[in-house]
């Protein structure tokens, strides 16, 4: 039959990105204490497309991304990407797979399991070898909290004012991690962790943990930052910390981000 994308176009312009977006996709991802974990992701896959092609072969982006699947680990998501661009013939390919990453985290009194759902997301881009910073792959990881106001504690004569945020961790990926060292370091920096279970005991801890641990989003996100920098696995990285107000019609938020090379210190080997 006809290839018809691989026609010749005429009209003399280059697409930075041509590919599928939105696909839904079961996934197997690495997990610290399972050893995997099955979850369900949002996909999106491109390549560029030269300015002599009509179109790209959408239905190869899908038939890459299924071999990978089962084993969708740090560094095999750029050789997917690798191997997407070298089957279409292109100078690069693009890609993002959010999921949903569940750990079983157990009450802090009665010790009772529930499931926590952490927002995670890999993406990167891979181009020509030989090309001047020809790959990069990040992993972004969105971590819920509580927080205290430290200045409503210490004006109001009966509580203070407590919600709950999300900071995002964003890593450009150097030697290999656990996403699970991540929540923890989140977790611990802010005025307490969320669960999904807390029975009456529970709630009295967290509650009474949080207040004595008050945080505005700027502690939060400097105590998440030094506690990542201090890791030294990451040439840059970033923090944000959005608070879910709960006497303002608005979020607080702080953002911070680091890059070795710009702080003096050696770039460790990325993957």
């Amino acid at each position: 039959m006809i290839d018809v994308q691989s026609l010749a176009d005429t009209r003399d312009v280059p697409l930075a990105k041509v590919g599928v977006k939105g696909l839904e996709y079961p996934i197997r991802v690495l997990d610290k204490l399972k050893k995997v974990q099955h979850t369900t992701a949002k996909v999106d896959l491109y390549a560029d497309l030269p300015r002599h092609f009509k179109g790209t072969h959408m239905s190869r982006f899908i038939e890459i991304f299924h071999r990978y699947r089962e084993d969708l680990s740090m560094p095999r998501f750029l050789d997917m990407l690798k191997t997407i661009r070298e089957d279409l013939e292109a100078e690069a390919a693009f890609g993002s797979v959010s999921f949903p990453y569940f750990l079983e985290k157990k009450a802090p009194v009665s010790g009772l399991p529930g499931m926590m759902s952490y927002e995670c997301c890999y993406q990167g881009w891979v181009k020509a070898q030989g090309e001047a910073g020809d790959r990069q792959f990040t992993v972004r990881v969105a971590a819920p909290v509580t927080t205290v106001c430290p200045c409503s504690k210490a004006i109001s004569d009966r509580g203070a004012h407590n919600q709950r945020g999300i900071v995002r961790v964003e890593l450009e990926l150097g030697p290999f991690f656990w996403i699970e060292d991540i929540i923890k370091i989140v977790e611990k920096a802010a005025s307490s962790p969320v669960y999904s279970l807390l029975k009456r005991e529970d709630e009295k801890f967290v509650t009474e943990h949080a207040y004595d641990n008050p945080k505005f989003v700027e502690d939060l996100v400097r105590d998440v930052y030094i506690q990542i920098k201090a890791l030294k696995l990451f040439p840059r990285f970033s923090v944000e910390a959005e608070n879910f107000e709960s006497i303002h019609n608005h979020s607080a938020f702080a953002y911070a981000r680091y890059d070795e090379a710009q702080d003096g210190g050696k770039r460790h080997e990325s993957i």
